[in-house]
């Protein structure tokens, strides 16, 4: 007994050297870098930057790994089932806190599979109208407009279960009023058929609406968020608008499966902080009307988990399944 007991503790110690050992060394291979979307998409344009920059100054590098497939399921499983050595990461979203709800088989829990290593990036959504469909001028005007007429605002959304769609739903319950939903199969033929009167509103990401508010075919009504975007400073915020701590944004994330050791993420974490403070990486933010705010692992990860809570809420209330 007292034999087994010296064999399960000397095991143990050995684990633990073992992984301390190999923290020490990381990286000592290349790093796969997982983003669970097709080349040239949001996650893409976000990801490629910095691990470009992490293969300089960690003198690996980090191939990226395009894993697309139901909403980002396919990819997302493939690293929460990953090695925890730090060889696999994840560019996660906003939408991957929520996917198991709408995918009941992807496999994963976000919550539980992944450590969340550093924010990337913080984008909000803008509410758009059509003005020669809705000649409402401010959101408090629209919603007035909205409740006279119940259902009949076509509003749309570049999908079902996408965060744009549970955006309307957000918006419907903290107002009372109902829209007529009009889910499309992407933001691109959402955005045409927008601009070309078929739907009266959407909410639409603040880098692809400003050409369109610039030139006056669409209407900014109110950015999503808790402070202006310097790409259309004329616009209100939501709280400004009248519509108190309304907040709708796409984020980006590094994250890393669960159990990998933390003096890995810690190393991760302040890399990419580093990163992120380039000039380089700042101008290509500044084109996707993205930022990201200095913060502690310990921090992003609390954010994660907030938002984990919020966003499957919204999903489960919305009712929508996908396959």
């Amino acid at each position: 007994m007292r034999l087994g007991r010296r064999a399960a503790v000397g095991g143990m110690l050995a684990g633990t050297w073992s992984g301390r050992a190999g923290a020490a060394e990381w990286p000592a291979k290349p790093v796969q870098w997982v983003v669970p979307y097709p080349p040239g998409g949001g996650s893409d344009i976000f990801a490629r930057p910095i691990a470009a920059d992490l293969t300089h100054r960690l003198g690996q590098s980090m191939p990226i790994d395009n894993r697309s497939g139901a909403g980002g399921t396919i990819g997302t499983a493939v690293a929460a089932r990953a090695a925890p050595d730090g060889y696999t990461l994840l560019l996660g979203d906003t939408g991957l806190t929520f996917a198991p709800t709408l995918y009941p088989k992807a496999g994963f829990d976000f919550g539980r599979d992944f450590a969340p290593v550093s924010a990337l990036a913080r984008a909000p959504y803008v509410l758009v109208v059509n003005p020669q469909r809705i000649a409402a001028p401010t959101l408090a005007a629209f919603l007035m407009m909205a409740k006279a007429k119940p259902d009949s605002i076509d509003f749309g959304s570049p999908g079902l279960g996408s965060i744009a769609h549970l955006a309307i739903e957000l918006l419907e319950d903290r107002t009372g009023v109902r829209f007529h939903h009009v889910p499309y199969r992407g933001g691109a033929p959402m955005l045409q058929d927008l601009l070309a009167g078929q739907i009266g509103a959407a909410f639409v990401l603040a880098s692809t609406v400003g050409p369109h508010v610039g030139s006056g075919n669409l209407r900014a009504l109110a950015v999503a968020n808790r402070r202006r975007e310097p790409a259309l400073p004329d616009v209100p915020t939501t709280t400004e608008a009248g519509l108190d701590a309304f907040r709708v944004t796409i984020w980006f994330g590094l994250f890393a499966p669960r159990r990998t050791p933390a003096p890995i993420l810690d190393r991760l974490h302040d890399a990419v902080q580093a990163a992120l403070a380039t000039e380089e990486v700042r101008r290509v933010w500044r084109e996707q009307s993205a930022r990201v705010e200095p913060e502690s692992r310990a921090d992003f990860e609390r954010f994660v988990a907030q938002e984990v809570v919020r966003w499957t809420a919204r999903a489960k209330a919305a009712g929508v399944t996908l396959e």
